[in-house]
């Protein structure tokens, strides 16, 4: 059971329609920081500190079905597609299969791999030391 009087952090999914939207959401958090929506700063700012509490959590995420079709399969492929044009050589065949899923509406959308990332810090997730408790409201 999560206790009552762990900080909230609220981002708002009625508050964006896309993943710039997201970050700038994400950043209304932060002490000082703009997030610009890479998501290994992104796995690094919930371990604390840049506004973000030390210690455990909640981050309460209302309308995450809005944002769940805003950050769907077509902004998974806008972003792959970005992310392509600067990757390694060795990896543009993987982000090519990935960005071919999602065009066919298959795989982890950017909304899953948030999702993922922000549980990867919570009970049961490989960094779960540094206490977030998602909320999807």
């Amino acid at each position: 059971m999560i206790s009552a009087d762990l900080p909230v952090l609220v981002v708002d999914g009625s508050r964006f329609t896309d993943f710039a939207g997201f970050a700038r959401e994400f950043s209304k958090l932060l002490d000082d920081y703009e997030w610009r929506g890479n998501l290994d700063a992104f796995n690094d700012l919930l371990r604390g500190g840049f506004g973000t509490p030390d210690g455990d959590w909640i981050l309460r995420w209302r309308h995450s079905d809005l944002s769940r079709r805003a950050l769907g399969h077509e902004a998974t492929v806008l972003r792959l597609t970005g992310l392509l044009r600067t990757c390694h050589p060795t990896n543009r065949a993987a982000f090519s299969a990935r960005i071919e899923a999602a065009e066919r509406g298959e795989g982890p959308t950017l909304f899953d791999e948030i999702v993922d990332v922000i549980r990867s810090h919570g009970p049961g997730g490989r960094e779960a030391e540094d206490g977030v408790h998602l909320e999807l409201a």
